[in-house]
């Protein structure tokens, strides 16, 4: 690929350097054929703005500081008020800006500390990264070279311990890890990287094929564009635990799902290979009627939608990235042949839902109940964490631990495997194979991530009519959860004594 006329300018910024470190022909994309970009997903834009919500937070830290504003000033202004900002004596600056050889960056945080200037970059992870390690080198060579010298180092991010208690307590809320020595010795390189992705600004798009540099340290938005040569069933089809590394196959000129050696496979993905190749099913009788002989009645069918995972916690008593609880859906039947009943509880008002889910909970499922989730460990743990929330129900909670029983693991473990799985176990997955005539295909919320950003939407919205509507789509995808659930065991049964 060509582009049309030979670049005049290499300007590059700190999150141009990170996608060139990743990989140059995504830089060269970036630069030149920015319509190939994929649409940011739900999730990708729920992290942009807890990472906007966290950078602002981190600038309690250290308060009284001036801002750099990014949005209505051109970079020369920026630039130009940084220099202002310096030369005023200003102690901190949010987002100052520098520019050496053409490289624009803003600087999260920039403080006179005891000994001189100080860096703090700012993530909404709880972690330390060697990608972030990267950004502040690029930054601080930047600064260093505009003629600023920098004393130290840091990254903030986010104290997975911390609780909320009343307001956001900043000092809490986030760890400074002193980063210095790292970045002194990854500030060496960045020259010579800059030089490289320069070079690689060419006119022709460099040759680079795909691999796991597409997804590490992030998915790449040109990722699509790169794997449309890929066929939709390919060796990057293989699933769960045991699989051949796909790249491997794929640097070995095996690319379509149909010429992986059998040998290469795993005891799974042989499975899958014989239901793609062949349409073959497995049903192991044995172990199914094994698992159902192991319910009883009350038999409920139970589902949770949660919170997204914020880096900032939405209510007291949560920690970061908590998924709290905010709607159930319960399906119960109380003896064989009995009417199906359901349960639902879905929180209305902008406050901590755990309580009022809870005791709704506790009240809704029949005592003794046997109790079917579909992949347990998840219902599990918000269950745990809600019994830490409320000790006095701790009891209560872990009569319900005792009674859950996971309906996906037949189905993980291959006892009953449906070709059109797709190596796949999750419930969406295998409803389509087995009760086809439920979908959720013409859902308007279709999934967890689309319900806790609907929930959230539901919280914050001044239209009642459309907080009626939004509210009618959450609780008819959380019921299909559930029902889904009592569909399948119905089909379960009739499989186990074919």
């Amino acid at each position: 690929m060509k582009i049309a006329q030979k670049p005049t300018t290499t300007y590059l910024s700190k999150s141009l350097y990170i996608k060139g470190l990743q990989c140059h022909k995504a830089l060269w994309l970036h630069k030149y054929r920015p319509e190939l970009k994929a649409k940011p997903s739900a999730a990708q834009l729920a992290v942009f703005q807890g990472g906007t919500e966290v950078g602002v937070l981190a600038q309690g830290l250290f308060s009284g500081g001036l801002l750099v504003p990014y949005e209505g000033l051109s970079h020369a202004e920026q630039l130009a008020m940084t220099r202002n900002a310096l030369n005023s004596g200003e102690e901190t600056i949010y987002e100052a800006t520098f520019s050496f050889n053409n490289v624009f960056v803003k600087v999260d945080i920039l403080h006179r500390g005891e000994t001189g200037w100080e860096i703090y970059e700012v993530k909404s992870s709880t972690e330390c990264k060697e990608v972030y390690l990267n950004d502040i080198a690029v930054q601080q060579y930047v600064v260093t070279c505009s003629g600023l010298t920098i004393t130290r180092a840091c990254l903030i991010h986010i104290n997975n311990r911390y609780v909320r208690h009343g307001d956001i307590d900043v000092e809490k809320l986030f760890s400074i890890l002193d980063v210095t020595e790292k970045v002194l010795s990854l500030e060496t390189s960045v020259p010579d990287q800059l030089t490289s992705m320069r070079g690689a600004l060419g006119e022709t798009t460099p040759t680079i094929d795909i691999g796991p540099h597409c997804e590490k340290p992030y998915v790449c938005d040109f990722k699509g564009h790169c794997w449309n040569h890929i066929p939709a069933d390919s060796v990057f089809s293989l699933r769960d635990q045991g699989k051949p590394d796909p790249f491997k196959l794929y640097q070995k000129g095996i690319v379509n799902l149909r010429d992986v050696p059998q040998e290469k496979l795993g005891w799974r993905q042989r499975i899958q290979m014989d239901g793609y190749l062949h349409r073959k099913n497995v049903i192991k009788s044995g172990a199914v009627s094994k698992f159902l002989d192991a319910l009883w009645y009350p038999l409920c069918f139970l589902d949770f939608e949660t919170t997204y995972l914020t880096p900032v916690p939405l209510f007291d008593c949560t920690r970061p990235y908590q998924q709290v609880p905010f709607q159930y859906s319960l399906h119960i039947l109380d003896e064989p042949g009995a009417e199906l009943r359901h349960h639902e509880f879905l929180a209305t008002s902008g406050e901590n839902p755990q309580m009022p889910f809870l005791q709704s909970l506790l009240a809704a499922v029949p005592k003794g109940a046997c109790i079917l989730t579909w992949n347990q460990a998840f219902e599990k743990g918000r269950l745990i964490e809600l019994a830490a929330y409320s000790p006095e129900h701790s009891q209560e909670v872990a009569i319900l631990l005792g009674n859950i029983r996971d309906l996906m693991a037949p189905f993980k473990r291959k006892d009953i495997y449906h070709w059109l799985f797709a190596g796949s176990y999750s419930l969406k997955a295998v409803l389509p194979a087995l009760v086809p005539e439920l979908s959720y295909k013409n859902l308007a919320v279709s999934n967890g991530e689309l319900a806790a950003k609907t929930w959230l939407q539901m919280q914050h919205g001044d239209d009642e009519g459309q907080v009626v509507e939004l509210r009618q789509q959450l609780l008819e995808y959380c019921q299909l959860d559930t029902f889904a659930m009592v569909r399948i065991l119905g089909k379960m049964r009739e499989l186990a004594t074919t």
